[in-house]
């Protein structure tokens, strides 16, 4: 069994902290104002759904790419990666 808080509405304004912190730990919260009666309880947590991972975009063929040693080089007119030495 769980143990359950129980506060008038003029506590639980100044206790909204609290009262959200025992619904975190498990515990039902009651809150009364003019006779009604109102019940706090914390959901439970939903574990996100399974991302598929998408296939990369982008291929890196070039060891000296992928360790990010490499720089810009003229080749001709054209601009080209090459190696750094």
């Amino acid at each position: 069994m769980y143990k359950m808080k129980r506060y008038p509405v003029s506590v639980a304004r100044e206790r909204l902290a609290d009262i959200l912190d025992a619904a975190d730990a498990g515990q039902r919260v009651v809150i009364e104002r003019r006779g009604v009666r109102y019940v706090i309880e914390a959901e439970k947590r939903r574990r996100p759904a399974a991302r598929h991972r998408q296939p990369a975009l982008i291929k890196v063929l070039d060891a000296a790419i992928r360790s990010g040693e490499w720089t810009w080089t003229w080749s001709g007119d054209n601009l080209a990666f090459a190696p750094r030495r």
